[in-house]
């Protein structure tokens, strides 16, 4: 794992500035958005039908992930498209996956072991 330096990592700024990218992807449909980003380019159409909220409340979450620098938009058409921009955003969304499933697996190996004779 690379090491920041100590001016960078230390940096008050630098630390509030990171906390704004995790503030947006703090809403459930902000981060669904995000991680479906990281499997390509999708429509604002197809987020909407993926969220299953109203186009202005779309509108709106894209706006802060757009403002935190996550998202990119590019106007084809009739249609705009959104796509991930924060690169590493797939990678980090893994991790937290597979954190979830050791949890679960932990919770179920109690359940096991309680329902044992």
């Amino acid at each position: 794992m690379e090491k920041l330096p100590l001016q960078r990592a230390a940096s008050r700024k630098y630390i509030e500035e990171q906390a704004k990218i995790f503030k947006a992807l703090g809403h459930p449909s902000r981060l669904l958005m995000a991680e479906a980003l990281s499997r390509g380019p999708l429509c604002v159409c197809d987020l909407q039908k993926l969220v299953g909220a109203d186009m202005s409340t779309i509108s709106r979450h894209l706006s802060v992930l757009k403002a935190a620098d996550i998202v990119a938009d590019e106007k084809k058409g009739q249609n705009v498209y959104y796509s991930l921009k924060l690169s590493c955003l797939g990678q980090f969304l893994n991790c937290t996956a597979a954190t979830l499933d050791k949890q679960a697996q932990a919770r179920q190996a109690q359940l096991a072991a309680m329902m044992a004779p």
